[in-house]
């Protein structure tokens, strides 16, 4: 979990530097929203992967895909849901949505392939 907060302040600080490092037309204004949503979704499957370890390690991969599926819909739902609000900028409010859901989703696999290098 602790990586999970590192990665996000990570993030969160190059969101706040970006008007002086010149990232800013890059830069949704409801980043912070966006950014909230990534923590919260990833703090739900770190508590979903904890408790399918500790119920039974031989359904982890039940557990890992109804994870990844739960946050495939979720994150429909949330851009559906501000697309029908009408976001300004829709357009740039999706990349930006992508690209933090493409890092979360590669620092995930590469966080479950650190832990399962030691099993094989």
């Amino acid at each position: 979990m602790t990586r999970i907060i590192l990665l996000t302040l990570v993030i969160g600080i190059i969101i706040y530097f970006s008007p002086q490092i010149g990232l800013f037309q890059y830069i949704h204004p409801q980043k912070w929203i966006i950014l909230s949503f990534f923590f919260a979704i990833a703090y739900f499957n770190h508590i979903l992967m904890q408790f399918g370890f500790a119920k039974n390690r031989e359904n982890f991969v039940q557990f890992y895909l109804g994870s990844i599926v739960s946050r495939l819909v979720l994150s429909l739902v949330f851009i559906g849901t501000f697309a029908y609000l009408g976001t300004p900028d829709i357009n740039l409010f999706i990349i930006n949505f992508f690209v933090l859901y493409l890092c979360y989703t590669g620092f995930e696999i590469f966080g479950l392939y650190r832990n399962l290098r030691h099993f094989s």
